[in-house]
């Protein structure tokens, strides 16, 4: 205990005489921004910045993901940067309209342009007006997600809230259906939530539905707006939804020590739907392991008035077998679980679930509400010695590691040269992937998905067992 009260003092980010870090453990605002985006259909997702912005979202989603993703970009100079975007705004949403004829187009911001306190919203309405009369004209969008306000992750959050925000309509009776905020998933994970609500018989608004958009089939020719996502009318219906259903219990928090967001006013999307038009909200966490997809299940059950499907039922049951077969493997190893805030506390409770000890659960966001997050849903299987980290940077996760020694890393491959340093396997899970292939394929959701991640973790640990022993076990 007193070790680990150590190493807690140490931990970054230090508040108030906190400036930056190198490494973080978390990626751009409007790179999150992006991947929400392209769950709309008929989208082009837009940066006001510099292109370089563009190409590095575009790298990286590319990587993760292994589609074509386009990225357009307002294309900031050093003249912009003094007198304003203005120019290049309407210049690059011409060029977008004539080249790609989108539906949309979703505008992020970058640190540049919310630096020179460029007033997006104000170039967006001038530009309507100006071309009223244009057939057609694309709906327009748009996020505040300067990178110095957070992560990757709330940059998701906050694209998914603008979306909401500017299309829900209240124009009709309240219908049938549900919406469904899932969360920074893979297109797997989205493709098994929808296969579970369709077996519910719910009707669904599931939002962003990038299940195609960034995993598609392969094409004989090039298509500069892939089929797929979440459309406008849709999301119009939002506003009417019988309830809405989010994945997630830290989701758009504010946070940032309230050096810059409020925690007071962020809202989710299914929070304003709430606020705004009184859509009943559920909330539950992300649905990996037994305890946390039994949630998910129990309030689509309600939802629907209907018993969980035996198909699942059947699942959970092989999952519960599973766990006995392998739980001698993975008792009381000790893990380092870390990425965005919300997966960070499902795998630390499906860890906890299946005995292993998440000694360091570490993060890049400062929601503030990590600990408290963990303490709640983890309850009795909360280690007490557990460290937790917001804010953090890979450095300072080696640090703590070099101290608690742990036996495997559960997260995104940014944190394989640490497991590679101190020679502990690491299990890839999250955003984002880049040295393995099937990233988009990964599948941690429902008791399905869980299925999965466990066997993948045992057979990590029973891999690393061998490579290390001198003695060749054939029989595990």
């Amino acid at each position: 205990m007193q070790k680990a009260e150590s190493i807690k003092q140490k931990v970054m980010p230090s508040g108030d005489t906190f400036a930056s870090s190198c490494n973080a453990c978390k990626q751009c605002t409007p790179l999150g921004a992006c991947i929400a985006f392209k769950g709309l259909e008929g989208v082009l997702p837009m940066l006001h910045g510099s292109q370089g912005c563009a190409t590095y979202i575009r790298r990286y989603l590319i990587s993760h993901f292994r589609e074509p993703v386009d990225i357009a970009s307002s294309n900031f100079s050093e003249e912009t940067t003094i007198f304003g975007g203005n120019k290049n705004f309407n210049t690059g949403i011409d060029n977008i309209i004539k080249q790609y004829h989108p539906r949309v187009i979703a505008i992020a911001s970058t640190c540049l342009s919310e630096t020179i306190g460029e007033d997006v919203q104000r170039l967006i309405f001038e530009y309507q007006e100006t071309h009223n009369t244009m057939p057609d004209l694309p709906v327009m969008i748009f996020a505040s997600t300067p990178s110095y306000q957070g992560t990757h992750s709330e940059g998701f959050h906050e694209a998914v809230f603008a979306a909401v925000k500017t299309l829900a309509e209240a124009s009709g009776p309240v219908g049938d259906h549900i919406n469904l905020f899932s969360n920074m998933i893979s297109p797997e994970d989205i493709r098994h939530l929808k296969e579970i609500v369709e077996d519910f018989s719910i009707p669904v608004v599931l939002f962003p539905d990038y299940s195609d958009t960034l995993d598609n089939t392969s094409w004989d020719s090039y298509r500069r707006i892939p089929d797929g996502g979440t459309t406008v009318d849709e999301l119009k219906k939002s506003a009417l939804a019988y309830a809405s259903v989010e994945l997630g219990y830290i989701l758009n928090s504010g946070g940032m020590n309230g050096r810059i967001k409020d925690n007071g006013t962020k809202q989710s999307a299914g929070e304003y739907l709430k606020s705004k038009f009184d859509v009943p909200l559920v909330r539950t966490g992300l649905p990996v392991g037994i305890l946390e997809s039994d949630k998910f299940f129990n309030a689509l059950s309600s939802i629907s008035g209907k018993a969980i499907p035996m198909k699942y039922q059947r699942q959970r049951g092989r999952l519960v077998d599973l766990y006995v077969d392998g739980h001698k493997y993975v008792s009381d190893k000790r893990a380092v679980i870390y990425g965005e805030e919300d997966l960070v506390v499902a795998l630390a409770a499906f860890a906890a679930e299946i005995g292993i000890k998440p000694v360091l659960c570490a993060s890049g966001g400062e929601s503030g509400k990590l600990a408290g997050t963990l303490r709640e849903v983890l309850g009795k299987n909360y280690y007490e010695d557990m460290v937790v980290g917001q804010g953090m940077s890979f450095e300072r996760m080696e640090e703590v590691m070099q101290e608690l020694k742990p036996d495997l890393m559960i997260g995104n491959s940014k944190g394989y040269y640490i497991a590679r340093k101190m020679d502990i396997p690491i299990v890839r899970t999250g955003f984002p992937i880049h040295d393995r292939l099937g990233a988009q394929h990964t599948h941690v959701l429902g008791y399905e998905g869980t299925m999965i991640l466990f066997e993948q973790i045992v057979n990590t640990l029973l891999e690393d067992k061998q490579r290390k022993s001198p003695v060749g076990y054939k029989y595990m």
